[in-house]
């Protein structure tokens, strides 16, 4: 059996772009892909903290360093600039590695530059 597991989360990063007419996807900064190990043309899902919107596409390298959250083409109309969204990316796993699977959590700052890289989610504060 395979089960589905958060393979990779860029949290709260800030939409910087949303391009309607463009063929599709989301552009994320090269620095942003390499940390949380998503892959260019790898489908992610985003959600979008500002408005509920929940979709899917697929993930392009921005420029490295350019700290760009590109929403593009159709999903353009899901976001808007300045917009916090939560990036995933999910993997099929078996039972095996189901066990010792960890995912890659990559937390941002404001300005999308990254601030903590970790495999579990930090405690909340009651």
């Amino acid at each position: 059996m395979i089960q589905y597991m958060l393979k990779a989360k860029l949290h709260r990063v800030t939409v910087t772009r949303v391009e309607l007419d463009y063929e599709g996807s989301c552009a994320i900064d090269a620095d942003l892909l390499d940390a949380a190990g998503i892959r260019e043309y790898e489908q992610i899902d985003i959600y979008n903290i500002a408005n509920g919107e929940r979709f899917t596409t697929y993930a392009i390298r921005a420029e490295r360093g350019s700290r760009v959250i590109s929403v593009n083409g159709a999903a353009a109309h899901k976001a808007s600039v300045g917009d916090k969204v939560i990036i995933a990316a999910y993997c099929g796993l078996d039972r095996a590695e189901v066990l010792i699977h960890k995912p890659r959590l990559v937390y941002v700052d404001a300005d999308n530059g990254i601030t903590r890289i970790g495999n579990d989610i930090p405690e909340q504060a009651a």
